[in-house]
């Protein structure tokens, strides 16, 4: 029989999920664009893109102008903490009491900067990802005693 996971877990195991899913996805696009990236240089230059969708230019002309190598860098170190949080969501979903030290650890150490971009500029999605972050932590701080 199934062991019963907390409500909260089961929270925030997804969450975990959903991050490391679109960790993955970034680091995944970082990485074709590395390898595309004199195409995507030739292609924003095309007339295509004149008087088209404005996004599509800015996001081109954000790729661009990025080096190679930070590509490389960016792309890697994204793929590698996609992993670490895939491995968090799965050993939270086992309840191991290292995982919950490293998310408490991980997301402890997250806050002071966090905290530093709302001062610089609020935006809903920093607000969200704020709150999330603290509610994660006391939740486990809080399961973690019990257990």
């Amino acid at each position: 029989m199934m062991k019963k996971h907390p409500p909260g877990l089961i929270a925030i195991v997804i969450y975990k999920g959903f991050v490391a899913l679109l960790l993955t996805t970034t680091s995944i696009v970082l990485i074709l664009a590395l390898k595309k990236h004199d195409a995507l240089v030739i292609f924003s230059e095309s007339y295509v893109l004149e008087g088209k969708r404005e996004v599509i230019d800015w996001v081109l002309g954000k790729i661009i102008n990025i080096k190679p190598q930070t590509l490389k860098i960016s792309g890697i170190s994204t793929g590698i903490y996609a992993i670490v949080t895939a491995i968090e969501a799965i050993s939270l979903w086992y309840e191991r009491t290292w995982a919950k030290i490293l998310v408490i650890g991980l997301i402890s150490t997250s806050i002071p900067p966090e905290i530093f971009e709302l001062i610089k500029s609020l935006s809903l999605l920093k607000i969200l990802v704020f709150i999330v972050n603290i509610a994660v932590s006391w939740y486990l701080i809080c399961h973690f005693y019990k257990h």
